[in-house]
């Protein structure tokens, strides 16, 4: 008891609801987007690689999205920016039922992937304007262990009510995002956030042209956004091929697949607090190379693993290096940030999603060319290269820094 009092006390109640609410909002979106693949198979005649670029259509928007949300929230504020994006994201969802045209369906995607992007970018970015600066990374942490409890448990609760992959678990993810909009604005009035006459920080806020400026010059920042995409790529294909791969070629494919993000979401449930705080000792480049090669050592098990047993064995190897790469990127970016453009810099780094409309869209036509084991083998190949664009963006911080050292001594 004294230790949940504790939490409750170390974090804004705006903080704590945003957290609650995604756990509820992830564990209604698990019953419907993992399946959204098998879903468009079944309910029209598409074939791999436009159901693969129809989801991965809304990553793409998000590309633009993200860092065009995190831009208006610093210029503006952030609360009317979310619960806007939440009910279009209920729309979006509910829209998937009805719709069977496929450039109705794309635009659904897009409209979808936009809305998620502004929602993501600036969520994090009120979290990191309401939480001290030590206490960040955890709750980016905490953020991601939220998302995965949710997925821990929706597929298996969707499963076990008959309805996961249905057009009912998609009008379901859509009035939970109506709900958690509704308690959000609540809470925002109640505690005076999300205003943007509330949000001036200590340096004031920049212009347009002042953030393009930073922006323009920071090298780190691009490197890092660079190497996101390679991993983003490979974590979008894992999703979306992976289960086409397996509906075709392995038996109760569907089942598995199941079971599968069912495994990923409780590894992250068991293991993302102690494996971080292990983690924590070293620097953020080592979380991140070592999370890169788990997640190409998954990718190999998937290509070479023929049974259920090895298949869930391979999801849990991959999910350790994504419990080490996400957390990590949140405080790289939050790292390099200035204080009152972090929603800028958030949205910037969400141009990694890139990777999540690249990775579908490839890895569906990779697949549909050269079958599953080559999908797999190019993807951890994919992973291991973005290590090259990370370590490129920490010697660039690195050099920035010194110079910015020696500057204020000779001044």
């Amino acid at each position: 008891m004294k230790h949940i009092r504790s939490y409750l006390q170390a974090y804004h109640p705006v903080v704590h609801l945003l957290m609650a609410g995604t756990v509820f909002v992830m564990l209604t979106q698990a019953m419907s987007m993992p399946f959204l693949a098998i879903y468009l198979s079944e309910t029209t005649t598409l074939g791999p690689a436009y159901i693969g670029m129809i989801i991965g259509a809304g990553p793409l928007a998000g590309t633009v999205g993200g860092f065009l949300g995190g831009l208006l929230s610093d210029l503006f504020g952030r609360r009317r920016l979310m619960i806007l994006s939440m009910l279009v994201m209920a729309l979006s969802f509910a829209a998937f039922v009805v719709a069977t045209h496929p450039l109705a369906l794309l635009l659904i995607s897009l409209l979808k992937g936009l809305a998620s992007s502004f929602y993501g970018t600036v969520s994090k970015a009120m979290m990191g304007d309401l939480t001290p600066e030590d206490k960040r990374f955890r709750v980016f942490s905490n953020r991601y262990l939220a998302v995965n409890l949710g997925v821990a448990i929706g597929p298996m609760l969707g499963a076990f009510l008959g309805i996961a992959g249905s057009g009912t678990a998609f009008m379901m993810t859509g009035i939970s995002y109506v709900l958690f909009a509704g308690l959000l604005a609540v809470y925002c009035r109640r505690y005076a956030v999300g205003d943007s006459h509330e949000e001036t920080v200590q340096e004031g806020k920049p212009t347009l042209g002042q953030m393009w400026e930073v922006l323009r010059r920071d090298t780190a920042l691009l490197a890092f956004v660079v190497g996101g995409i390679l991993l983003v790529t490979v974590h979008g294909q894992m999703s979306v091929s992976l289960s086409q791969y397996l509906r075709e070629e392995m038996a109760d494919g569907v089942a598995l697949f199941g079971v599968m993000m069912s495994a990923n979401g409780f590894t992250v449930l068991l293991l993302q607090i102690p494996l971080t705080r292990f983690a924590e000792r070293y620097s953020l480049f080592s979380r991140i190379a070592a999370g890169a090669a788990l997640m190409a050592v998954g990718e190999v098990g998937f290509a070479v693993s023929a049974g259920w047993s090895w298949m869930v064995a391979a999801m849990i190897v991959f999910t350790f290096g994504e419990i080490l790469i996400v957390p990590a990127e949140y405080a790289q970016i939050d790292q390099i940030s200035p204080a009152n453009m972090r929603g800028t810099y958030y949205g910037a780094q969400s141009a990694s999603e890139l990777g999540s409309f690249l990775g579908p869209w490839a890895g569906g036509m990779v697949l549909s060319a050269y079958g599953g084991p080559i999908m797999f083998l190019s993807m951890g190949a994919c992973a291991l290269v973005s290590l090259i664009f990370y370590w490129l963006g920490r010697n660039l911080h690195r050099k920035r820094q010194l110079s910015g050292k020696r500057a204020q001594a000779a001044g």
